[in-house]
């Protein structure tokens, strides 16, 4: 069974940093495109952050560019996400997907693969 599993959500205040992880089980991360997407309430999906599988290219969101940092660790099977200088409006549940074409997730928000998602929270 394959499963997709976020971790790292918190509260935590404006300016702060937190790195949120996708680990799976069931399936090989680094054959996989990876993509962070996050919900907020009252707002439709958004891309966030998608790093390819073969040669680990890089695409951020414009509202993150500059502050998120995507990365995998092919050993613990884990892709990462490095958030630093957090807003307000970075508040979401953060989500993990893991998918064949990193265009397709990307350009449509298709996946293979969700996780369940991670609550992280930018408040004073």
């Amino acid at each position: 069974q394959v499963q997709l599993v976020e971790s790292g959500g918190d509260l935590v205040s404006p300016g702060g940093s937190l790195t949120l992880s996708c680990t799976a089980s069931g399936l090989t991360l680094e054959y996989y495109a990876v993509g962070w997407f996050r919900r907020a309430p009252g707002k439709e999906r958004e891309g966030v952050s998608y790093i390819s599988n073969r040669d680990n290219r890089k695409y951020y969101g414009n509202s993150v560019k500059g502050r998120f940092t995507i990365s995998r660790d092919n050993a613990k099977n884990t892709v990462y996400l490095q958030m630093t200088s957090l807003k307000p409006g970075d508040t979401a549940v953060y989500y993990c997907a893991a998918g064949r074409s990193l265009e397709a997730m990307r350009d449509y928000g298709l996946a293979d693969y969700w996780g369940q998602g991670t609550q992280v929270t930018v408040s004073s």
